[in-house]
């Protein structure tokens, strides 16, 4: 989806072996995606997880530096329609 409006794309969530779990880019962050001077953190989720994420995101501490520094933010809810997959996109 991101890369057909443009964008560079790179998975920013890593997997730490240790304590068993994933860890997202500054505790928010699934995607790095950047054009055209645009930098673009996501977090991806289900559609019915969505509006938890939206409020984990807006709590965060890091989220007014992440701002300031020109990025935008958007979190991405997938759910399954009869005919494939739909996206609702919530910019925070």
């Amino acid at each position: 989806m991101l890369r057909e409006h443009g964008y560079a794309c790179e998975i920013v969530e890593r997997w730490n072996p240790w304590a068993k779990v994933r860890q997202d880019l500054f505790g928010i962050g699934d995607i790095l995606a950047i054009k055209d001077g645009e930098t673009l953190l996501v977090q991806t989720t289900s559609r019915s997880n969505l509006n938890a994420r939206v409020k984990k995101i807006s709590e965060s501490e890091v989220l007014p530096v992440i701002l300031r520094a020109g990025w935008r933010v958007q979190v991405h809810g997938w759910g399954e329609l009869k005919d494939g997959w739909d996206c609702k996109t919530i910019e925070i």
